[in-house]
């Protein structure tokens, strides 16, 4: 497995649309076989600044298999308005440190 982070800058003007351009892009994502999870987050602090968290099932599910794929067209086809907001996009291994409480039982 492999996630990708891509930052955003999106001005409060442009977040309702961005944040509806995700909610329809991730129907291509769910139809991926490559694609294992997905995450958009605004921070807290600074709202303007987005991260979305993927997991793929390796770098080359998500370039090869995905990129070159029919469902990348429609996924695209949503973001491609803010392509041009983007700070980073990148890659990364998951390392053994990880971790996840469980909810206490009452």
């Amino acid at each position: 497995m492999i996630v990708e982070y891509v930052r955003y800058q999106i001005p409060p003007e442009r977040r309702d649309a961005f944040e509806d351009a995700y909610a329809q892009a991730q129907s291509a994502l769910a139809a991926s076989p490559h694609c294992l999870a997905w995450e958009l987050s605004r921070c807290a602090e600074d709202p303007m600044q987005y991260t979305l968290r993927i997991e793929w099932d390796s770098a080359q599910g998500h370039m090869q298999g995905f990129r070159k794929g029919p469902d990348f067209g429609v996924f695209f086809a949503a973001i491609r308005p803010y392509v041009g907001d983007i700070a980073e996009m990148r890659h990364y291994d998951v390392t053994a440190v990880r971790g996840r409480k469980e909810a206490a039982v009452a």
